[in-house]
């Protein structure tokens, strides 16, 4: 898995960050690259990137305030002036039909690929043979969903010493065998494809929270994430503001993440007042969940089977 983090910034952007925008990539499905949020101006910060909108074939909005979607008209448009030919689907809160429609009108704007535009509400978006993409409402000053991705299990490792000690040679056969369908050899003998493979590999869980105060929404969204992306706007010791703007703090996150099971915690949507320096931050964090990390705009984090990342 591939997560590049475009803006990390809260409400407006600062000198070192922009506004809310993520992009992830599930590598063993190549067609499949989804952009969370997309605040002003994140078309410039793929600029910055080797990512390009053509890639792009699903769009999640959290919520409709501005810092997430004032950069939609613009990609969306981009998107259809650089040739994309590809279908684009984008997936938010009701009301997002009426944003991007008006935009698009009164701009007197043509997109020359299939765009679809699907309101949601809580309950799976999408399933497929691979993973399924599921909608949480959590709590904020209007509705805000967080995004729960898990992956479906795949089967194990076929034992390939095992069948060529009993002359079983590569080829067609090993697929049927990792299927775990019974199989006559030449010389008769009958094999349990289930014999020869390994445990199921369990499948990744990857859960994005929108804004949002802490919850029992939000604690459902994070329950056993291998990767769970949260809001952090504030620290500690302005908890006040963040129940009064319907946010969290980097220690009430780090909580949830140690509580929950979760593997691997990465804190975005900073406030500008922190964003220069997001130590204190991360020391609130990392003193309650050690897998804590403070992305800067534009890093991207590759999360490998066993939950080892490498940034890039």
């Amino acid at each position: 898995m591939k997560i590049q983090f475009l803006g990390t910034c809260a409400g407006i952007p600062s000198k070192m960050r922009n506004v809310s925008s993520l992009i992830i990539q599930m590598l063993h499905y190549e067609n499949e690259c989804w952009m969370i949020d997309c605040g002003e101006a994140t078309q410039h910060q793929l600029l910055h990137s080797s990512m390009t909108l053509s890639k792009i074939n699903k769009i999640f909005i959290t919520h409709l305030h501005g810092d997430h979607i004032y950069g939609l008209p613009g990609l969306i448009s981009s998107r259809s002036f650089q040739g994309a030919t590809g279908e684009l689907k984008l997936f938010g809160p009701k009301g997002i039909k009426d944003f991007i429609h008006t935009s698009l009108s009164i701009s007197g704007t043509y997109i020359r690929y299939p765009l679809e535009v699907i309101e949601i509400d809580e309950g799976v978006l999408f399933s497929n043979h691979a993973f399924s993409f599921e909608a949480i409402k959590l709590e904020h000053g209007l509705t805000s969903f967080g995004f729960r991705i898990q992956e479906k299990d795949t089967p194990g490792s076929l034992n390939v010493e095992k069948l060529k000690s009993l002359g079983v040679t590569p080829g067609p056969i090993f697929k049927q065998i990792k299927e775990g369908k019974q199989i006559t050899l030449k010389d008769g003998t009958v094999i349990n494809g289930a014999d020869f493979v390994g445990p199921l590999k369990k499948g990744k869980v990857l859960a994005i929270a929108g804004d949002t105060r802490q919850c029992n929404n939000v604690k459902r969204l994070a329950k056993n994430a291998d990767i769970f992306i949260h809001e952090a706007t504030f620290l500690d010791k302005d908890k006040h503001l963040a129940y009064e703007h319907y946010h969290s703090t980097a220690k009430e996150v780090a909580l949830l993440a140690k509580k929950s099971n979760v593997k691997l915690l990465f804190l975005n949507h900073i406030s500008s007042r922190y964003s220069e320096n997001t130590r204190d931050l991360l020391q609130e964090s990392e003193g309650v969940f050690s897998k804590t990390f403070i992305p800067n705009d534009l890093q991207t984090y590759i999360i490998k089977q066993n939950n080892e990342v490498t940034l890039k």
